[in-house]
């Protein structure tokens, strides 16, 4: 595991998220997902996906404004602030946010386990 491979990842999350393509975000994140949105809520695995499956959440544009990257053995901690559009619940979206990712390498695939985003607006 290397920072061009967690940036990479951190590419095709971006590119899952914007298209609400289930079959990649359930790629991409571990079963045991631990996020905490912005509003202090912590959602499983599932709650996270099932806000694109049902079309609550509808994300226009997600833009990296600045990225940080440390890898730890097996894990990868990211800090992305995006500035974000879009919609959730047909309520609109448009700031800056700030995601902090744990990515594990584990049985051959990088995995979210661990995720918090911040408005930072």
């Amino acid at each position: 595991m290397n920072e061009s491979t967690i940036i990479d990842y951190e590419e095709f999350l971006r590119t899952a998220m914007l298209s609400s393509n289930v079959e990649m975000l359930d790629e991409l994140i571990a079963d045991d997902l631990i996020f905490v949105n912005h509003f202090g809520q912590i959602l499983s695995k599932e709650a996270d996906i099932e806000a694109h499956r049902s079309g609550n959440l509808k994300i226009t544009g997600i833009d990296v404004l600045e990225q940080r990257i440390r890898l730890l053995n097996t894990l990868a901690l990211t800090v992305t602030r995006v500035a974000l559009t879009g919609t959730f619940e047909e309520e609109p979206i448009n700031g800056e946010f700030c995601y902090t990712r744990v990515w594990e390498y584990r049985n051959g695939e990088l995995k979210i386990i661990s995720g918090h985003c911040s408005s930072t607006t």
